[in-house]
């Protein structure tokens, strides 16, 4: 009658649901190492060494190239994503631009220049929420872009090398699971965000 603990998780409608007392962004196995989220549910310093790559990618102005295949890229100073260069990042990573509605929310409360490009400070933010909301979501971004559990660049995809994401060709609006509209929406009640 008595069932092994592990027997019971993996039988769960929703293996990956967290246990109980685990906390959102903290959840990778132990033995990776690797957390995206630190002890003060702030974006941890691996994390922000992967995101920093990817918005580069995507980026105005555009960064050095890496000297090495495999490096990971680092944005110029004051650099940010325009409007192509968010739809090239969300197309990228869910398959599919934006929707208006999104763009209009990630504008109004994340940290973007005064013409409205999203600054690297607003891409963590879009990430903090989205860590501390739904955990494998980021990771199913991160992967998108190469990464592993260990948060390492394991592969690097034709696109990345080849050509401007930015001149990728167009794709139906972006389904964010969870939105990042309903994400905010959560954020804003709970006071963490104006």
């Amino acid at each position: 009658m008595h069932r092994d603990i592990e027997e019971l998780r993996t039988q769960s409608p929703r293996p990956e649901t967290p246990e109980p007392g685990s906390r959102q962004g903290r959840r990778n196995p132990p033995e990776a190492g690797v957390q995206l989220l630190d002890d003060d549910s702030a974006i941890s310093i691996a994390l922000e060494s992967c995101l920093k790559h990817v918005f580069a990618k995507y980026c105005t102005p555009r960064p050095v190239p890496a000297q090495q295949r495999g490096e990971m890229l680092e944005p110029p100073e004051g650099a940010y994503l325009t409007n192509e260069g968010l739809d090239a990042w969300a197309r990228d990573t869910n398959g599919a631009p934006f929707d208006e509605a999104t763009k209009e929310e990630i504008l109004e409360f994340m940290d973007v220049t005064e013409d409205g490009g999203l600054t690297f400070k607003g891409f963590m933010q879009v990430y903090q929420l989205q860590t501390e909301n739904d955990e494998e979501e980021t990771w199913r971004d991160l992967a998108a872009h190469g990464f592993d559990r260990t948060l390492r660049l394991v592969a690097t995809r034709r696109e990345d090398s080849d050509i401007d994401p930015r001149l990728a060709s167009q794709a139906s609006p972006a389904s964010v699971t969870p939105s990042l509209i309903s994400m905010v929406h959560r954020q804003r009640r709970k006071g963490k965000l104006r």
